[in-house]
């Protein structure tokens, strides 16, 4: 990769504690940018100092800490930021009709509103300085919603929503504003959303309990073996390098088959088609 457009290179990401945000910090550092890390736990928060980053305690979802986060790395940078990746969200699985209000609010307090509220913090800095990366790590599913993951989903739409919008919003700034949309990365995230399934779903009884708990076991089967397609986060990183670099950023970077297939989908099939589709998944457990 040529060698980029680039301003200043200072760079906040959000939930580095594993997985895309970890695989993003170290490929950054590489390429000579100063990286805020940022996580939620006191030993990720170690883990990371010990690898070398700058650390910042963050939980998107709490208002004080993301101020305390913002300030923070303000005074970090001496106020000049050149770009902040969105990485931090988890999710909630289950059926529509058995979340709870509480874990419906916080799936979207965490992978939108604290998101956004965040990355709010960095955009006028990024206007008085005339230059700025902005991108946000969306999903397949931003694109295509799927059974027992709608919540999720919807965050992730949200997302999207959210970043075409403020992308035309500073549009002359100077700031770029991109979507990364992975498919199947191999991370974490199959275990946190089972931690979730657990806390959050009735898995005893209930219109759904069978398959919460099949999914559950397959879930925690497939979390130690990779599955056809799968990629690893460097995959990601490398799209977000090229967001972050480039001075023609692109709106939209596709990660993995998946991603390219649910791109198309929801541009052309039509929504029984979309409906069948997500259906066949379910029973397949693909």
């Amino acid at each position: 990769m040529k060698r980029p457009h680039v301003q200043t290179r200072n760079l906040v990401i959000t939930g580095c504690s594993s997985g895309i945000g970890r695989a993003t910090a170290n490929w950054m550092k590489d390429r000579g940018w100063r990286v805020a890390a940022t996580a939620r736990k006191d030993e990720d928060i170690a883990r990371l100092r010990d690898s070398g980053f700058e650390t910042i305690h963050l939980d998107v979802a709490d208002p004080a800490s993301v101020d305390a986060a913002a300030e923070a790395i303000t005074t970090l940078f001496d106020g000049v930021i050149g770009g902040v990746v969105s990485n931090a969200a988890y999710g909630q699985s289950g059926a529509i009709e058995d979340l709870t209000r509480s874990a419906l609010a916080d799936q979207f307090e965490v992978n939108v509103i604290g998101m956004q509220d965040f990355a709010n913090r960095f955009i006028p800095a990024m206007r008085k300085q005339g230059w700025g990366r902005i991108v946000n790590i969306s999903s397949v599913l931003g694109r295509v919603s799927m059974p027992y993951i709608g919540a999720y989903a919807a965050t992730k739409f949200a997302m999207e929503a959210l970043t075409d919008a403020l992308r035309v919003e500073v549009t002359g700034s100077g700031i770029g504003v991109s979507l990364v949309e992975p498919g199947p990365i191999a991370t974490e995230f199959r275990k946190t959303a089972v931690r979730m399934a657990r806390s959050n779903l009735d898995i005893q009884s209930g219109r759904h309990a069978d398959y919460y708990r099949e999914e559950i076991e397959r879930r925690e089967g497939a979390s130690m073996t990779p599955r056809r397609f799968t990629r690893p986060p460097e995959a990601v990183a490398e799209k977000i390098c090229h967001a972050l670099e480039s001075s023609r950023p692109k709106r939209r970077y596709k990660v993995t088959p998946h991603a390219y297939a649910g791109a198309f989908m929801s541009r052309f099939a039509p929504p029984a088609l979309l409906d069948r589709a997500a259906a066949m998944m379910v029973r397949t457990g693909k």
